[in-house]
């Protein structure tokens, strides 16, 4: 997958919309889903010499990793501490007016970790924009076409046809996802 920055996938997303005139005749189909799990665990063994630490979640499972060496401060960690974390992932699709796209991919990463003499922790995100155009609309058969990045032409069945009736041969589809995580832990006053 070709990486590009993000304000370039922005520049290329928003340059082309149409006017709002011109999309409030036509509103095109969009989508947007999110979902948030959050874990919490107390360490109830750690060895700092073979970095292996023993977490016991909230259901009552117990198990056993080993923290790489990126993990800083990880001797500030003791029995009863708690880790907790916390994962997002989103995806959004929007279907809009093209002027003259080709289909792309792009992906941006981020990471940042605790600094020295804090408490271990991290935050990691990743963004994935691909970028397909409508090649084909059958509503009598209830399915599209997108051409994808690689020139690929794919057919997918719709799970709402009055979407079908949105959108037109040519628009430019966006799929955006996103998955973040975040890591912290914490004393618990013991």
């Amino acid at each position: 997958m070709k990486k590009t920055s993000l304000l370039g996938v922005t520049l290329m997303l928003f340059s082309g919309l149409a006017t709002a005139a011109e999309e409030a005749a036509l509103e095109r189909p969009s989508l947007y889903v999110s979902q948030v799990q959050t874990v919490a665990a107390e360490v109830t063994a750690i060895n700092h010499e073979t970095r292996e630490v023993t977490l016991l979640r909230d259901d009552g499972e117990s198990l056993t990793v080993t923290a790489p060496a990126e993990v800083r401060n990880l001797g500030q960690v003791k029995v009863g501490d708690i880790l907790l974390a916390e994962y997002e992932e989103s995806l959004s699709i929007e279907v809009m007016a093209n002027d003259g796209y080709e289909p792309g991919a792009a992906q941006v990463d981020a990471v940042e970790r605790a600094a020295e003499g804090e408490m271990p922790g991290m935050a990691a995100m990743e963004t994935t924009v691909v970028t397909a155009t409508v090649e084909e609309i059958n509503l009598e058969a209830n399915t599209f076409k997108l051409k994808g990045p690689e020139g690929n032409v794919t057919e997918y069945a719709a799970r709402n046809p009055e979407n079908l009736k949105r959108a037109k041969v040519g628009d430019l589809v966006v799929i955006t996802v996103t998955e973040a995580v975040a890591i912290a832990m914490e004393h618990t006053g013991e």
